[in-house]
């Protein structure tokens, strides 16, 4: 049996769980504000009817609670990346990334890593490049020496996990003379 003087483990909410949960509280209004926010039927009696329902001011003063209201939604899903056709970037910025005319601003090279190495070197590179203010960087993954190679295979499927979708807008195949077949230009998000 557990001693009751104990608590068990409380799980800390997560940055975007504190974030709804303000949004939820900006919005929380008392049911009957002349009760001092108690609810009815607490032995507080109001005279009439009409006292049970405050006055709801018309026009332009009820804006910004609906305005509250929106700015609480969680943002959209970004769309899923796509080297063919991609979306929020303008069609001149895209035939540059793709033509390999961007400066390259930062290099990641993947060879020699596990799967799972990989993985965090690429969260931390391209926080790192984000915060730096990099817009295009190049990540090296090989061509692989088997079935075209695990972590080239690997990174477009990787550019779609909740920490880097964020931070990537684009991503096309090297030139050859930046690595051809065995990396990738990315193109990242603007911090604002």
């Amino acid at each position: 049996m557990r001693d009751p003087r104990t608590r068990p483990h409380v799980r800390q909410p997560s940055e975007e769980e504190l974030r709804l949960w303000r949004c939820v509280v900006r919005t929380v209004r008392p049911l009957h504000p002349e009760s001092g926010g108690r609810p009815a039927g607490d032995g507080v009696r109001p005279e009439s009817a009409a006292e049970t329902i405050p006055a709801r001011p018309a026009g332009p003063a009820t804006r910004p609670a609906v305005a509250a209201r929106r700015s609480c939604r969680p943002a959209p899903p970004p769309l899923a990346l796509d080297p063919a056709r991609p979306v929020g970037i303008d069609r001149a910025t895209w035939r540059r990334l793709r033509r390999g005319r961007l400066a390259v601003e930062g290099t990641l090279d993947l060879h020699g890593l596990t799967r799972e190495e990989a993985f965090r070197a690429l969260e931390r590179f391209l926080a790192r490049m984000q915060t730096s203010g990099a817009r295009c960087v190049l990540v090296v993954t090989g061509r692989g020496r088997l079935r075209g190679g695990v972590l080239r295979e690997l990174l477009p499927r990787w550019l779609e996990a909740p920490t880097l979708r964020p931070r990537v807008v684009a991503f096309a195949p090297a030139r050859p003379e930046h690595g051809g077949d065995g990396a990738f230009y990315l193109l990242l998000r603007r911090r604002r």
